[in-house]
């Protein structure tokens, strides 16, 4: 049956403009994307059945070109589609993060961190740098490392903390293994980074881990700042 026969409120998009996105499944949210089926499929089935193929939502979102247009109603006009929302909702969120601008929810701070390093397939070590007034000066991926361990070398955070004359710092990294949780190193490098950095006036206000959908906090954690 095609999904226009269907009742109003369980159309996708009906649905949607209704009830909100968050209301929508990832195959309903993927079906409003995708437009139309193939034969003998809705969007909804075909959607269902490309979740399966591809594992997860997100599997699919960073499949490369090939394996993307690969699969049947797929194609190179949905994959740069898909790549210029995927671009567009990454300048929606990095936007307010520009040179200047103040941090004023420690919400959308994450999220910021989220959509910067969710997607590596290994670890990455980041710096958020601020000023007196906790704007921000910049953000500097300084560390790359193997699917579990990234080395931080505190010399070369400290070195551009003076280069870029911040006054204080929060620090993130990944765990591309899906699972925030943090390591004893994690705890013992925030300590280490905090002291020498505490040599030149510099201050650490948290140190957040990424994994996939997930976050953890040090600070929430009870570290101290």
């Amino acid at each position: 049956m095609s999904i226009k026969q269907w009742p109003d409120e369980q159309q996708p998009r009906a649905k949607l403009l209704q009830q909100g996105p968050a209301s929508l499944t990832d195959a309903e949210l993927l079906a409003i994307f995708l437009r139309t089926g193939v034969k003998g499929k809705s969007a909804v089935d075909l959607a269902q059945e490309l979740l399966q193929q591809f594992g997860s939502l997100r599997n699919l979102l960073q499949a490369d070109q090939a394996e993307f247009c690969d699969k049947p109603g797929l194609g190179t006009a949905k994959y740069t589609q898909l790549r210029a929302i995927l671009e567009m909702s990454h300048r929606h969120l990095t936007e307010p993060m520009q040179r200047g601008a103040t941090l004023t929810s420690p919400d959308f701070t994450i999220n910021y961190f989220k959509s910067r390093l969710r997607h590596y397939p290994y670890e990455v070590f980041a710096v958020l740098y601020l000023d007196t007034r906790h704007r921000i000066i910049t953000y500097e991926e300084l560390f790359r490392g193997s699917i579990n361990r990234s080395n931080v070398h505190p010399r070369e955070v400290v070195r551009q903390s003076l280069k870029h004359n911040a006054a204080a710092v929060i620090f993130s990294h990944n765990h591309p293994s899906g699972s925030a949780e943090p390591s004893t190193a994690d705890w013992r490098m925030t300590d280490q980074l905090r002291e020498a950095l505490a040599l030149i006036d510099v201050k650490v206000l948290d140190h957040i881990i990424i994994g996939g959908g997930e976050h953890c906090s040090l600070v929430e954690r009870g570290w101290q700042a």
